[in-house]
């Protein structure tokens, strides 16, 4: 486990690379809405408000009339225009974490037309089975595919932004319906999206993003448990490879976390902390067949998900619940799924 004194040092490490505009860049420059949001849920936990505030700001400077934003940007300018679902839902996720954490209304207020902007073009690219489609491309045109990983982060995002919509004062029914839907569309229908299984994030982001709990939780993260953990290192980016990471890593973590798995939860997290540096930054992965960091890098959303993983398990602020409370609780397991289908066998 690391100090609270740790925690803040990594979060600084994140400050150290925002950029002049607000925006925080992955490694090789550019930056994406989804993990920047990470990064500045990461520093509210450790209160450097003017950052989190500049990052914000950011935000709301490059989203679109349609209510995303682009696919990558380069020193403000998009270089990749399409739009993704799973960056626009984050943005809401990360907002009612900003209200958790600070308390903060007029920030949560200011910040609602963008939210609700946001849900909107997600909700927008909802297929009728129920999962959401990845994208919008650079011509208005919407994707056929569905990602398992990207439809378990906007079904968090969905039910952030209900809890938000209810705080406010300001219901909005057809969030709450699109997040049910897309949960029976994670439980029950794997048809429904492309087939990444040999990434970790597909096997254990169901859970993280609320849409199945419980004892099918436990089924589905014992199924491949000794495919993904590497004892005493962390869990592997993709099943094929001798590469650790550790932002799955500290998300396993808080998928544990969230189903009151706290005993191997801490354990992961001391497993990875080999990737810390001294600075608090901490390198993106460890390649265990050859004993090299890979790629050569430490990342901000590597950094951000420690710190979120840290919040978790040490209760450092308000937010450390937000994974915790994201749980699809419309439809119970034993219950019929509204299609009439039964459920998946994970």
């Amino acid at each position: 486990m690391i100090s609270r004194d740790e925690v803040a040092r990594t979060a600084l490490s994140i400050a150290a690379i925002q950029q002049d505009d607000g925006g925080v860049p992955w490694p090789e420059g550019h930056v994406d809405a989804w993990n920047h949001v990470e990064c500045l849920m990461a520093m509210a936990v450790a209160g450097l408000s003017e950052p989190v505030a500049k990052g914000y700001d950011w935000l709301a400077g490059h989203q679109r009339d349609d209510g995303s934003w682009p696919m990558k940007l380069v020193g403000g300018a998009a270089t990749e225009l399409g739009g993704e679902s799973n960056h626009a839902a984050y943005v809401a996720a990360g907002v009612w974490h900003h209200q958790l954490v600070t308390g903060d209304e007029g920030f949560t207020e200011r910040r609602w037309p963008m939210v609700k902007a946001a849900l909107d073009y997600v909700v927008g690219l909802q297929a009728e089975r129920g999962e959401v489609v990845w994208e919008r491309d650079a011509h208005g045109v919407a994707s056929s595919v569905a990602l398992l990983t990207g439809c378990s982060s906007i079904h968090q995002g969905l039910r952030c932004g209900v809890l938000l919509a209810d705080h406010l004062g300001d219901p909005q029914p057809h969030w709450e319906l699109a997040a049910d839907r897309l949960a029976h569309a994670l439980a029950a229908h794997p048809e429904a999206f492309a087939d990444k299984s040999r990434f970790s994030m597909d096997w254990y982001y169901p859970v993280l993003g609320g849409a199945v709990r419980g004892p099918r939780a436990f089924e589905l993260l014992d199924r491949e448990w000794s495919t993904f953990v590497v004892p005493g290192l962390g869990i592997r980016c993709v099943s094929d490879q001798p590469w650790v990471t550790g932002a799955e890593t500290c998300e396993l973590v808080l998928t544990l976390d969230a189903l009151g798995d706290r005993e191997r939860a801490a354990r992961l997290f001391t497993d990875v902390q080999h990737l810390r540096h001294d600075d608090g930054s901490y390198w993106t992965g460890w390649q265990f067949a050859n004993g090299k960091h890979f790629p050569h890098e430490r990342s901000a959303y590597t950094a951000a998900a420690v710190v979120l993983a840290a919040d978790a398990l040490l209760g450092l602020s308000a937010g450390s619940s937000l994974f915790r409370d994201v749980a699809a609780d419309s439809i119970s397991p034993a219950d019929p799924h509204p299609c009439g289908c039964a459920p998946a066998v994970f």
